[in-house]
């Protein structure tokens, strides 16, 4: 008897994932609630368990497309491991090896009925394609016959021709590999291109910049980061600076904090940043969920758990689900300015830079500060640009003056 495991239900908008990766192998042994395999959906990875202890007879193959409820593989009962096949024993050995020597042979007598100087079939075949006279190839065969060696030595041996006037020269091939790879687009990189196409076609996008003089964020951190770390057990990194930031300033701009549904607009009074995230298949945008109540600490934990969940693929569709703002960090990249690409249907996205000393004018002077260019996105239709740019300069004063993020002033 077996038993069919089937594609589960992963979530109300899911109807079909991606069988990425076979973890057991068809015929293998396995055991109740043993990880079998991993199932790959828009917007996360699940892992698919036996559902009872037997042999596993696989059903789809790696990269197939499954509806919900399609048939995976069966477990049929009992525990015996496929038995190996049988390593050939020493008669059998024996009998192979005559086999071997006895065809040349074979051969030799076949030769026999040639005439002196006449190719076998084979030799006759290449010698005819290569336009090599038989008279003028020496055989070594049984009788003097053309064996098959003895025509490929010939060709190898034939000078080629020199070409006709007439015929067309070849072109000469290109230096270095010309190789091309292909593979199938993921779920989440199919779904991620289709999110961001749709964005750019139905939100009327702008970006306004800014610039923030990280210095005195950068000093905060080098003054407290040990003691930090030693009570919280966590870094003071400055993902945890830009959301207390950004919480703050949309209590003061709440458009940028809404969304547009139908023919009404959404505000919220709670903010649920998202994250943006590099994992090794592709963005993720996890959320940290009320941030605005979130102290500097619990919002750096938040952040290191929800990134580690990403890197090993355990986010959940509800960790992936939701947000009102999110922030993006193409600074660890190198990048010096970018334009970020709003998160539908959130309205507004913030995106930080890579940190350079650039010399700039304080007090009338001129010195060398670590600058950080911002960017924010937004949608036109429902952010202005007088909420947009005030949005953005008062994430700016709150960087530039880190006493405010404590104070909330």
């Amino acid at each position: 008897m077996s038993l069919e495991i089937k594609v589960p239900p992963v979530g109300e908008s899911i109807t079909e994932v991606v069988l990425s990766r076979w973890i057991k192998n068809d015929g293998d042994v396995v055991e109740m609630d043993e990880v079998i395999a991993e199932l790959e959906s828009d917007k996360a990875t699940f892992e698919l368990t036996a559902e009872q202890a037997g042999t596993l007879k696989t059903i789809a193959a790696e990269g197939d497309t499954l509806a919900i409820g399609a048939v995976v593989c069966k477990i049929e009962d009992g525990g015996a491991a496929p038995a190996k096949a049988e390593a050939p024993k020493a008669e059998d050995k024996a009998v192979v090896a005559e086999d071997k020597t006895s065809a040349p042979v074979a051969e030799k007598a076949s030769g026999e009925s040639y005439a002196t100087g006449t190719p076998s079939p084979a030799a006759g075949k290449i010698l005819a394609e290569k336009g090599i006279d038989a008279g003028a190839v020496k055989g070594t065969g049984v009788d003097g016959r053309i064996t098959k060696d003895d025509a490929v030595k010939a060709e190898a041996g034939k000078k080629p021709e020199a070409p006709k006037a007439s015929a067309p020269v070849a072109a000469a091939a290109p230096a270095g590999a010309r190789d091309e790879r292909r593979e199938k687009m993921s779920p989440l990189r199919k779904t991620v291109a289709k999110r961001l196409v749709s964005v750019k076609n139905e939100t009327a996008m702008l970006t306004t910049f800014n610039e923030v003089n990280m210095k005195p964020i950068m000093d905060l951190r080098g003054k407290y980061k040990d003691s930090f770390k030693e009570k919280y057990g966590v870094g003071l990194g400055f993902m945890s600076f830009f959301t207390k930031a950004v919480t703050e300033a949309l209590k003061d701009f709440p458009a940028v904090n809404a969304r547009i549904d139908g023919e009404e607009i959404v505000y919220n009074n709670f903010a649920d940043v998202s994250i943006a995230v590099s994992a090794p298949k592709g963005l993720v945008v996890p959320v940290i969920r009320n941030a605005e109540s979130m102290s500097l600490a619990e919002i750096e934990k938040s952040v290191l758990a929800l990134a580690l969940k990403a890197r090993d693929g355990k986010l959940t569709i509800e960790e992936m689900t939701g947000g009102t703002f999110t922030i993006t960090n193409g600074g660890v990249f190198g990048s010096m300015m970018s334009t970020p690409i709003i998160n539908a249907p959130q309205s507004a996205i913030l995106g930080m830079h890579n940190i350079i000393e650039r010399p700039i004018a304080e007090k009338g002077e001129v010195v060398i500060r670590p600058m950080m260019y911002v960017a924010l996105s937004y949608d036109h239709r429902i952010i202005d640009g007088r909420e947009s740019v005030g949005f953005l300069v008062r994430v700016k004063q709150l960087l530039e003056d880190p006493a405010r993020l404590l104070l909330g002033v």
